[in-house]
């Protein structure tokens, strides 16, 4: 075989590339062409990675295997063993201090002057043997820590204070091991004091350090002061009698008293230094001590300045033997603390209770000043930290907690901001303290379901919004739930002349309790009775409102499942009362009619004799009323027949022990009385227009179905806007579509999700159709889309871009025809300079508006309650002066309440959701309390459980007479429960003079107050009968919700009265002169709403709307409104009076088998049951 030059170079080539080493590279000897010299490197890398692939081992830190890496780990970086080497140190000290103590008690004293007394000292073979080894192991010790400690400058560790004091002690005992006539040479051994002090300095900063406690800085610096101290008077005595040898030759004792006597500045004179050495060592000693005192001083004064302002620890002692709870806030303000410490201090049984606040601000001045206050200081301790911290958290034993309370910042423009932080404290505590119970309030409802694992909920806008929406159907619900949240013992003006504030004072008190059946004394009786039949009885002997139960195997709560609801002994009962039964004491009937006499002053006139009582409650049955439903809308109470009348007076038929279908008509309550009035035509339309469901999109995830009124099919966006015409219908303003029913606006500034839940309660499946009030929402800011995804389904309901800035907008969204117009507070205005500014604007818009329509009912939010003092504000008002002085002073008597007695707030007309911080404080003690509030607003639905609901009082109705016997009326025929009353009086106002002298003397009766008026017209009322006059007073006696107008005749009569007046001369006496001012002031006012009515006429005519129906002269200033919670029994009912009723669910009285019925038990509720449940 031939071989060419070519392969030969080529075999040449790989000989040489087995020979080379791995280098990942060919050699480049021969020169050869591009495919050899690829084919080459390749295999070249495939044997380098083939050799690569062997595991190399690699051990890190080895530098910390060296002797002195050891010993530096073992003496220094080793937290437990550097305190032990610490600690043996500072025994060793102490140790060399007490050998010199000893060696001095057991020398005697030489004779003589001789300064070798200074220099020698006469020291035992014993005792110089433990100093030279106490010596040479703190020597060894100090010289080896050098070592390890050295970093390259030797001159630093040699001219150390502590090094050089070493080196002064050791040093002659280690040399007179070598040379035997120094060992009596003197050595200032007690200079090992502060060695020792050092010492002791780093062992407790190793202590801290292993540990893991790191607030300990005002703990070392007072150990440094003391021990300080110490060391300078040990050194003192030490000095003092030794250079005393050769003077008065003072014993230890003797020094100890000089230099107590000298440091204290008293300086008896009785010992003093005789040498000049030992004067010159007390000067030197004075010269330190003015030095180095002071500096600690102000340093221990600076930590505790510190610590006053971060508060310190909460001990684990006190936390393992104590209860406490832990208040998350992320800033405090006075008003919040105070309501949670007074509302949670007001519950028996957490007296013994600490609260510890843990807040991430600073403590302002007012909350530190009533911190201090003795009774806050005790149980009250504040830490500044964050909850997001597991230091700080357990600096507040958030694991020992009973509970942890999170609050959100509501004083924050943007709140979902404030609730991203509360949700991750929230989410923080959780993580540290999985067993502490925990209790959180959120602001925007879309939130809430983050913080689902929390045991206790209040979301804000939820219950504002459902509770602004009920006030509109319901007159003050809003002040009946905060007075029931409240705690209270009912002594609110009990001293005041006025009887209505009296009885408002007193209802105020109820509250809601629980106790097992078998166990209570109001209920145990009614074992195997219906639920109404207990509540009547309950109420008519022991005057308990019993409103829902729940069993023992179910969490959920009823409130008023109805008379086929049979009780049982272990059925958890839940009544209304003025205090627990527990805390109630039992009289029997002869002790309770001695008794009534001293408690006429609740009842007062209202007041009926025990056997009228009795008499007039029906427990006889004599004939069964009817109790068919009658067509008029609102629930009424049925009328005896006028045949009844002439025999004998009306009878109620009793309450039955079991429900019976004879006697109770069980009617479907599902269907709609008023569709019985209606043409065959109109029913049939009604039916094509509404249905009944749930509504099928929600705006936000955790909002319970509620079963309401919808449309079959949703409206489209552009026929939301109410003030812009579309090509489906063609009106721009509210009077254009031609609503049966007065309006409902709610002016907020965005459509927020909390919204929804306003909307809910007005469109329920039980309000019947011809009572649906449309809603206009007037925004500022335009909705969003899925906003309005979830309103378009509802019937009636729209929004408006504008602000009640804005008259015209106003009139665009029909204020003149308006049943009741909210106000809800704006969130861009809660953070203002001043706290209490933060509701100036809406103050000054709901002032203007009130002004404006004195007609309107106007329900408004403020974000502080004190504000409440400035709705419908009249500064020449004397009636509001003599309110604002009862203010004042039940505030002084600590009342929580004292806001009570306000008009705007006892009228149900304003309401802060502040005061509803109180309901996630109670749920503490009373774990019901948000589930009861929730089913009475509507937040929440239970199968079984019964709605609020209201009913008027008609002369039809007063027949009745008595709450007693309409509590039997009502569960007898419709198993409704009354829970208060909502009563409008007429006010007549008082002039300053009267008001203050019936304050001062109290001689003054309610009728006589009442019978001073600011305009009296003496002829007119000459020629009045008194059936003109109780209809006039009557006319006054009214609802919110109803119109009101000012007597024309009275009027006319006042300006001929006014003219006569003016005609004659200034013959009055000075209580005259002041009735005339009053009443001019009366036509003053009278004329400026001529002016103000004249410019709303002006604009409407301007904005093309019809000025019908715009009553400019109708007001609500001339009643004032309350509430009554769980009245007595004998309280007599007045013509106009609201009754707050539950009523129960209308779909537990709905067979399977039966679709639809038309019966009927009231005419307030109810839906057509022919219509199948839509969408």
């Amino acid at each position: 075989m031939i071989v060419t030059q070519n392969e030969r170079e080529r075999q040449r080539h790989r000989q040489r590339e087995k020979q080379a080493p791995c280098t990942g590279s060919p050699t480049w000897d021969s020169i050869l062409g591009l495919q050899d010299r690829a084919l080459g490197q390749r295999q070249a890398l495939n044997r380098c990675a083939n050799q690569g692939s062997l595991r190399v081992q690699v051990e890190f830190y080895m530098n910390e295997n060296t002797f002195k890496e050891r010993l530096k780990l073992f003496f220094i970086k080793n937290q437990r063993s550097s305190l032990r080497i610490r600690l043996f140190n500072f025994s060793l000290k102490l140790l060399s201090c007490l050998l010199y103590i000893i060696r001095v008690l057991l020398e005697n004293p030489s004779q003589g002057n001789e300064w070798s007394h200074i220099f020698w000292v006469n020291r035992s073979l014993p005792l110089w043997g433990l100093q030279v080894s106490v010596a040479l192991i703190s020597l060894f010790e100090t010289i080896l820590l050098g070592y390890l400690s050295y970093k390259g400058n030797i001159w630093e560790q040699i001219l150390r204070i502590p090094f050089i004091l070493e080196i002064i002690n050791a040093v002659p005992f280690i040399i007179s091991i070598f040379w035997p006539s120094l060992r009596n040479l003197f050595v200032p051994v007690f200079l090992n004091c502060w060695l020792a002090k050092h010492a002791l300095e780093n062992m407790i900063n190793d202590l801290h350090r292993a540990i893991q406690r790191t607030q300990s800085a005002m703990f070392n610096q007072v150990l440094i002061l003391i021990s300080t101290l110490l060391c300078l008077i040990f050194t003192c005595i030490c000095g003092i009698q030794h250079l005393e040898r050769i003077g008065k030759k003072l014993n230890l004792f003797d020094s100890l008293y000089f230099c107590i006597v000298t440091f204290s500045t008293v300086g008896f004179g009785d010992v003093t230094p005789e040498t000049w050495s030992s004067k010159l060592f007390v000067v030197a000693m004075i010269c330190v001590a003015l030095v180095v005192l002071p500096i600690q001083f102000e340093q221990l004064a600076y930590l505790w300045m510190e610590r006053q302002k971060s508060g310190g620890n909460y001990s684990r002692h006190r936390a393992q033997t104590e209860k406490h709870v832990v208040l998350c806030v992320s800033s405090l303000k006075i008003d919040l603390l105070m309501d949670f410490l007074n509302e949670f201090y007001a519950h028996p049984r957490l007296q013994d209770y600490y609260v510890v606040i843990l807040c991430p601000t600073e403590m302002d001045v007012q909350v530190r000043r009533v911190l201090q206050i003795p009774m806050w200081s005790q149980r009250v301790i504040y830490l500044q930290g964050s909850a997001l911290k597991d230091q700080d958290l357990l600096r507040a034993k958030m694991d020992d907690a009973e509970a942890c309370f999170i609050l959100s910042s509501r004083c924050e423009v943007d709140r979902t901001s404030s609730d991203h932080q509360t949700i991750l404290r929230a989410w923080a505590v959780k993580d540290f303290a999985p067993n502490c119970p925990l209790y959180v309030q959120i602001l925007k409802p879309e939130n809430k379901f983050h913080i689902k694992f929390a045991d206790h909920v209040v979301c804000e806008e939820e219950f504002k919004y459902a509770m602004l929406a009920l006030n509109c159907i319901c007159p003050a619900t809003s002040t009946l739930i905060t007075l029931l949240v409240h705690t209270s013992r009912g002594q609110e003006g009990q001293q005041s002349p006025e009887q209505w504030q009296k009885m408002y004072g007193r209802c105020s008190g109820n509250e809601v309790y629980h106790i097992v059946l078998e166990e209570s004394t109001f209920f145990a009786e009614y074992e195997g009775k219906s639920f109404t039949y207990a509540s009547f009885h309950a109420h008519k002997k022991f005057g308990v409102c019993l409103i829902g139960v729940r069993r023992e195997d179910n969490k959920n709560i009823l409130l008023n499942p109805g008379p086929r609801y049979i009780m049982n002994a272990t059925d958890i009962c839940f009544y209304i009362n003025i205090t627990k039964e527990e805390n109630s004491a039992f009289k029997n009937q002869d002790q309770q009619k001695k008794s009534n006499v001293s408690r006429s002053f609740y009842h007062g006139p209202s007041r009926l004799p025990v056997h009228s009582i009795i008499a007039s409650m029906g427990t006889v049955a004599i004939d069964l009323q009817d109790t068919s439903c009658r067509s008029t809308s609102g629930p009424t109470l049925s009328l005896p027949t006028e045949g009844s009348k002439e025999i004998r007076r009306p009878s109620i038929a009793p309450v039955l022990e079991v429900a019976d279908t004879s006697s109770i008509q069980t009617c479907d309550l599902l269907s709609d009385q008023s569709e019985d009035e209606t043409t065959p035509d109109e029913e049939i339309s009604s039916n094509l227009e509404y249905a009944k469901g749930y509504p099928p999109y929600s705006p936000y995830i955790g909002s319970s179905p509620t079963f309401c009124h919808l449309l079959h099919e949703k409206v489209p966006f552009c026929c939301l806007r109410l003030d812009k015409s579309c090509q489906h219908n063609y009106y721009e303003d509210a009077k254009a579509y031609g609503f049966k029913n007065k309006l409902i606006i709610v002016a907020a500034e965005t459509a927020g999700n909390g919204l929804y839940n306003f909307i809910v309660p007005l469109r329920a499946y039980y309000r019947p159709k011809k009572e649906l009030n449309p809603i206009v929402l007037l925004l500022d800011n335009p909705p969003d889309m899925h906003f309005l995804d979830a309103i378009c389904w509802f019937p009636m309901v729209y929004y408006m871009v504008g602000s009640i800035d804005n008259l015209d907008d106003l009139l665009r969204c029909g204020v003149t025809f308006a049943a009741n117009m909210v106000v809800v507070d704006k969130e861009s205005t809660m953070s203002a300079e001043e706290d209490y500014m933060a509701d100036a604007k809406t103050i000054v818009n709901v002032q203007t508006l009130f002004r404006l329509f004195s007609s309107l009912s106007i329900i408004t939010e403020l974000t502080h309650p004190a504000n409440m003092r400035f709705m419908q504000f009249r500064a020449k008002d004397c009636y509001s002066l003599a309110l604002s002085k009862l203010e004042k002073k039940e505030r002084e008597k600590g009342s929580n309440l004292a806001f009570m007695f306000r008009l705007p707030f006892a009228a149900g007309r304003v309401f802060s959701i502040s005061m509803l911080d109180t309901l996630l404080y109670q749920s503490f003690v009373k774990d019901y309390m948000i589930s009861i509030t929730r089913l009475l607003l509507g937040l929440d639905t239970t199968p079984g459980s019964g709605f609020l609901c209201s009913m008027k009082i008609t002369e039809d109705d007063l027949w009745i007479r008595t709450y007693a016997r309409l509590y039997q009326k009502l569960c007898s025929s419709t198993g409704d429960v009354p829970i208060g009353i909502y009563r409008t009086e007429s006010q007549k106002l008082t002039t300053s003079e009267d008001w203050t002298s019936s304050l001062v003397s109290r001689k003054y009766s309610v009728n006589h107050l009442k019978s001073q008026i600011s305009i009296s017209v003496e002829e007119w009322e000459d020629t009045k009968d008194s059936k003109e006059q109780s209809h006039h007073r009557s006319n006054h006696r009214n609802s919110t919700s109803s119109d009101q107008s000012d007597h024309p005749l009275l009027r006319r009569k006042s300006m001929q009265w006014a003219r006569r007046l003016s005609r004659k001369g200034p013959k009055h006496s000075g209580k005259t002169a002041e009735k005339i001012t009053q009443q001019r002031l009366n036509l003053y006012r009278r004329s400026e709403r001529q002016e103000l009515a004249e410019l709303v006429k002006n604009r409407m005519k301007h904005l093309g709307l019809s000025t019908v129906g715009y009553d400019e002269m109708n007001d609500h200033q001339s009643t004032l409104s309350y509430i009554l919670i769980n009245p007595s029994p004998d309280t007599r009912l007045e013509l106009n009076d609201v009754v707050y009723l539950i009523r129960p669910d209308p779909l537990a009285y709905l067979p399977n088998s039966e679709p639809s019925r038309k019966n009927s038990i009231c005419n307030a509720m109810g839906q057509d049951s022919r219509e199948e449940t839509q969408l």
